[in-house]
């Protein structure tokens, strides 16, 4: 079994996509071995109802946190720890640093991304961590707020081996999207293909970031499968290997989330 460790299904939904109902979508990433789905939270609005869709499905997961290019709409301590109380909560976030689109806040998208962190600390939940062009930003504020005890994982990941390779040293896990099936994105092909399998997670993104040969589609949790076949082929080891290995790693990462 496959798991997507990264997807957001209520967007779905709100954008409005040509598919019949959200039952449908799981099932039909069960017929593609995606067992499991982590439905993650962007802010103070959707985190409630990424908790909803969780609790209707034995197999879905929810996390809660303010994206970083979200920060405007500012979240308290307490409110995330409410968040947090809901049943399928396995992790907080996402979180980060985003300074591709967001640069005008960086010092907010910093603070929110310490409240995080020390949420996640005191609840000793794991973390989320989306990462564009804000490296050393990054990974001082991992290095200086982060638990060893609930880490996490830096998420879509699209930066240089020598990120991940420090961010594994924390502790945290990397976690790839379709985008590592890009023809474009040969340097990120490498991290795939170099980094230790049993710090690894596979993810959709998705509505977004569908892989090849879909690109340019709507994204479903269905093809967190492309995902992991475009890895095997390019560490040139079995489906079955990297399926059990992430598999095991998202379970190993988000504790509470349970395989019935």
């Amino acid at each position: 079994m496959i798991v997507d460790s990264h997807c957001h299904l209520d967007r779905l939904t709100l954008d409005n996509l040509d598919i019949p109902t959200l039952d449908q979508v799981v099932l039909e990433a069960k017929a593609a071995d995606v067992s499991h789905m982590l439905c993650v939270g962007i802010d103070a609005t959707n985190s409630p109802v990424v908790c909803d869709i969780a609790e209707q499905y034995d197999n879905v997961f929810a996390s809660v946190g303010i994206h970083p290019c979200d920060v405007k709409t500012v979240i308290l301590e307490e409110e995330l720890n409410a968040l947090a109380n809901r049943p399928k909560v396995v992790a907080i976030g996402e979180t980060g640093l985003d300074y591709y689109y967001s640069k005008e806040d960086m010092a907010a998208q910093k603070e929110s991304l310490i409240l995080h962190l020390n949420v996640a600390k005191s609840r000793q939940l794991p973390v989320i961590i989306h990462t564009r062009d804000a490296k050393e930003d990054t990974l001082a504020i991992l290095e200086a707020h982060a638990c060893r005890e609930s880490v996490g994982v830096l998420h879509c990941f699209t930066e240089d081996l020598d990120m991940a390779e420090r961010a594994i040293d924390l502790g945290f896990y990397i976690s790839f999207s379709g985008i590592v099936t890009f023809k474009s994105a040969k340097e990120l092909q490498q991290v795939a293909k170099t980094i230790p399998l049993d710090r690894m997670l596979v993810e959709t993104d998705s509505p977004y970031l569908a892989p090849v040969p879909f690109r340019g589609k709507p994204n479903f949790p269905k093809h967190t499968r492309q995902v992991a076949e475009f890895i095997a082929d390019l560490r040139e080891i079995s489906l079955d290997e990297v399926a059990t290995t992430t598999t095991h790693n998202f379970f190993q990462l988000f504790n509470r989330a349970s395989k019935a």
